[in-house]
């Protein structure tokens, strides 16, 4: 018999159904266990690297490997590899997917066009598995280097016909009850919107220090106007990783369970940017967030962590101009991200030191020559030059600044994440862990009703 993801979502649906009839009586979760293990989670971590394609996982370990030892060591993404998925989008967009209808299919399960924030081809709502583990009485969240009204996260928690509509999506926020929502985007946010944030419950933060006193849910903290900053040029901060940390704190103390959604997002605007030294430093730092994950599964071993990519961006080459070389040492010898370097030169008359500098490697006359005539054409064209001399440097290649249509690969640990073994599409994944939501606390709630009709 060949177990096709419809089947497996079949098997998973029917095990879960078995489950809440017998716990139906029951208060505690519905979870039976093999071994020490439930075979269905009480929490579900659902992690998207954005643009974050294959080759992105592969250039991370070439990145992190010791050369000092014969073996390329293994990365948390070797680890937790469990299968692969396609990405493409409804019909009318085509194969190549954007964020947006990446999202949509992995938070509800359902194709749509490129743009749409959960909703169908006809402008439909879909609900989406942060509504139904609301409804379900599970807490919920996100944690995103990207505003919080971007496309990803905007797709798990709510509805628009379209990702460029921020200001709409923000306000949206307000009605969705999620617990807790961490990221930027204070630029969408006003004080108005945000004192309705404060009369519904919520704790504002706009401080990242700010994050270590709060001790309670309901709590929505934007720490940059837009995006938060680049990992390569906050070195040491971790905020993705302190952010998903304590989200998990917050979240764990309802004990029915949570959906939390974490993106890397600005490994896909590095990718956007085809620059390989701050995509490789925001890989580092979601890889870093990965482990904070793997770590809380491994002492809750009630909880899931699924994790994949909705999309690849870029085109990234490892290895270029028909050389069988990848040079890791120029891309870990990269202080800054090239757009800081760029600003610096501009405003330091011996830039080509601070540029070397900033590189971690001398410039040879050629280089130095296409930096001079890039400077005296402003920032944007020197931050492309220099990319472009770390792309030599390095054998980096490109295809695109947007995205391509190859499918990306899929992670899991902890209970039910065998049942992403193999090829399957997104909606396939959406699926899947909208059927491990705990069924009998649907159970609870068709009673509860059935009681309060009887009463009335």
């Amino acid at each position: 018999m060949t177990l096709t993801p419809s089947l497996f979502i079949g098997l998973a649906l029917l095990s879960s159904s078995l489950i809440a009839v017998v716990n139906a009586h029951n208060d505690t979760p519905a979870l039976t266990m093999v071994g020490t293990t439930p075979n269905v989670p009480k929490n579900i971590v659902i992690m998207i690297g954005d643009g974050m394609g294959p080759a992105y996982t592969s250039s991370y370990r070439y990145y992190k490997d010791n050369p000092e030892t014969a073996a390329v060591e293994q990365t948390v993404f070797d680890r937790l590899l469990v299968g692969t998925s396609s990405t493409y989008p409804a019909r009318v967009s085509g194969y190549v997917t954007d964020s947006a209808a990446a999202a949509t299919a992995l938070a509800t399960g359902v194709k749509s066009y490129n743009g749409a924030i959960s909703v169908d081809t006809d402008k439909q709502k879909i609900t989406t598995i942060m509504e139904k583990a609301k409804a379900l009485g599970l807490s919920t969240g996100i944690a995103v280097t990207s505003q919080i009204n971007h496309a990803t996260p905007a797709a798990f928690l709510t509805h628009n016909e379209s990702r460029k509509n921020y200001d709409e999506i923000a306000k949206s926020l307000l009605n969705t009850d999620t617990d807790v929502m961490l990221g930027g985007g204070q630029k969408y946010f006003p004080p108005t919107l945000i004192k309705q944030f404060e009369a519904k419950g919520y704790k504002y933060l706009a401080d990242f220090s700010q994050l270590n006193v709060i001790t309670e849910p309901k709590v929505i903290g934007l720490f940059a106007d837009v995006q938060l900053p680049w990992a390569i040029n906050d070195k040491g901060a971790h905020k993705l990783s302190k952010m998903t940390q304590k989200a998990l704190e917050l979240l764990s103390r309802n004990q029915d369970g949570f959906v939390l959604l974490v993106e890397g997002s600005l490994i896909d605007w590095a990718g956007h940017n085809n620059d390989i030294a701050t995509a490789m430093a925001e890989m580092d730092e979601f890889a870093n967030t990965l482990e904070v994950v793997e770590r809380y599964v491994r002492q809750h071993n009630d909880t899931l962590m699924l994790v994949t990519a909705d999309h690849n961006t870029g085109g990234l080459s490892i290895g270029s101009n028909n050389e069988y070389l990848w040079n890791t040492d120029i891309i870990n010898g990269v202080l800054n991200s090239p757009n800081v370097i760029a600003s610096l030169s501009l405003d330091d008359d011996n830039w080509q030191s601070q540029v070397s500098s900033k590189l971690g490697f001398e410039l040879n006359s050629d280089e130095v020559n296409q930096l001079t005539l890039a400077r005296m054409q402003g920032i944007d064209v020197m931050e492309t030059a220099i990319k472009k001399i770390i792309d030599l440097r390095s054998y980096t290649g490109w295809t695109t600044k947007g995205h391509t249509a190859v499918d990306v690969q899929v992670f899991a640990a902890g209970p039910a994440s065998t049942l992403f073994n193999g090829y399957q599409d997104n909606i396939d994944i959406a699926n899947k862990l909208m059927s491990l939501l705990p069924q009998n606390a649907k159970l609870k709630l068709n009673t509860t009703n059935s009681e309060q009709a009887q009463n009335n």
